[in-house]
């Protein structure tokens, strides 16, 4: 008869079992992946980052009908937004891939079409938030610029304010507690709504005083200056304000780490790091970075898109096999992080059943929302087989859901890749704070989730 312990499910801190070894290699990687955030809070900033990194690694673009064997390392740029990597493996493709797959792109605001505008000799950019936000945590938030702009000759300038000591910021206003006496009686989503997302971005007036929108034109005039565009450029640009925070370590004992955009950037690094990390794998190996998750996956750069196929259709041709023979025999971790107990509101989890900080990988047989809605519903097999890799190469992990049945939920590219007929399961970073400017993950689990994503790469 086996003993209690074998017969009891039990999890703990993983800080009370943690190596040598692993705690210093924790701390190497985590600085690495501080930086990586700092230089990444876009979806375009993170593939120039990645693609920058992967080139020191040896990898080189993709070029179709190049020639490819074991050990041969390659990736596709998505037209700037998402970037998918392989390391050819030793066995045919025909074997399948082993997938890791996540999202460049985070919460923000986005800047409208038309977006400058004067209102009581104060200029302002409108805005249209991207994702799944809080409306309130973006008011009175220090928020730095970043994007493209394609001027009228067809140009690209790129555009980064805010970041350096030595730049302006940009803020959207608040109302003062001592006229907030109608504010305070509305609901958050009626005292902060979409629309009024307004950033201030200049109060100095040009010109003669009988002249309109004359602080409108300062800022028009700085813009020409230093980037050489004017007003109509704005049309086809593309310009986020994101917080100016950079990555910190949290708390006294510093084992935590607070930044803007780790969902889902925290499983980027992650599985960028892991692939980056490894010489030729049996199977080929694969990193996808897609966009667009926050709002659907849809568009080029999503993972609806047929931009996936493309890529991996061109690797099966170029050893005479079929995509679907590849891809009913492939794996995919979709690495994407998952909500943290949080004592301040334990109302919405279930404790049994939720992910705790420096307890590991959380994997999730399901997300959706409500009766799974939504949910790929990874079988009891793909579980098991998860479970084995983890614990074949001392990776802490921990079983997780989004919250309490019928509180929420959340949907991940888990089903995009699924609906493909790859199998296919969530496991990724917890998170407090999730979709907040400014979120917090523990150093352990980030770690953690590297070795995972490692694992399922050299998996058979």
């Amino acid at each position: 008869m086996p003993e209690r312990d074998e017969l009891f499910f039990t999890k703990k801190n993983a800080w009370d079992t943690l190596s040598e070894e692993d705690k210093a290699q924790l701390d190497t990687y985590c600085e690495g992946y501080k930086q990586f955030l700092d230089c990444a809070k876009t979806e375009r900033e993170a593939v120039i980052t990645a693609a920058q990194m992967a080139e020191s690694a040896g990898f080189v673009p993709y070029q179709r009908g190049m020639k490819l064997s074991a050990g041969t390392k390659i990736y596709k740029n998505v037209i700037g937004k998402a970037l998918m990597l392989a390391i050819i493996g030793k066995a045919p493709l025909s074997d399948g891939v082993n997938i890791a797959g996540a999202h460049v792109d985070s919460p923000r605001l986005d800047l409208k079409q038309i977006p400058l505008y004067e209102d009581g000799e104060l200029a302002f950019f409108k805005t249209h938030y991207y994702g799944g936000i809080k409306k309130y945590q973006w008011v009175t938030l220090p928020l730095s610029l970043h994007g493209m702009v394609i001027r009228k000759d067809g140009s690209c300038v790129d555009v980064v304010i805010g970041e350096n000591a030595e730049d302006p910021v940009f803020l959207i206003t608040d109302l003062l507690p001592h006229l907030d006496k109608d504010q305070s009686k509305k609901t958050l989503a009626e005292a902060f709504t979409g629309e009024n997302l307004n950033i201030l971005i200049g109060s100095r007036p040009t010109g003669g005083d009988k002249d309109t929108d004359r602080v409108k034109h300062t800022v028009l005039q700085i813009l020409h200056e230093k980037y050489g565009i004017i007003e109509e450029d704005l049309l086809s640009a593309e310009l986020e304000a994101v917080p100016v925070a950079r990555a910190r370590d949290v708390g006294f004992d510093r084992t935590m780490i607070g930044a803007y955009g780790q969902d889902d950037r925290s499983c980027v690094y992650a599985e960028l790091r892991a692939l980056l990390d490894i010489e030729t794998p049996e199977k080929t190996a694969v990193c996808i970075l897609t966009d667009k998750e926050e709002v659907g996956s849809d568009g080029v750069s999503g993972m609806q898109s047929a931009v996936f196929e493309s890529f991996m259709e061109d690797l099966c041709d170029s050893q005479n096999v079929k995509l679907r023979h590849c891809f009913e025999k492939s794996f995919c971790l979709s690495a994407d992080v998952c909500n943290a107990y949080d004592p301040n509101f334990p109302d919405v989890s279930e404790k049994r059943n939720s992910a705790k900080f420096n307890y590991g990988m959380g994997i999730l047989k399901f997300t959706g929302a409500r009766g799974k809605s939504g949910s790929s519903d990874a079988s009891a097999e793909t579980v098991g087989k998860l479970r084995r890799i983890f614990n074949d190469n001392g990776v802490v992990w921990q079983m997780t859901e989004l919250g309490k049945v019928d509180q929420g939920g959340g949907g991940t590219i888990a089903k995009y890749m699924a609906n493909r007929n790859i199998v296919t399961i969530d496991a990724g970073v917890p998170v407090l704070s999730m979709h907040s400017p400014y979120e917090i993950t523990s150093k352990l689990d980030c770690y953690m989730t590297y070795k995972g994503i490692k694992a399922v790469y050299h998996g058979k």
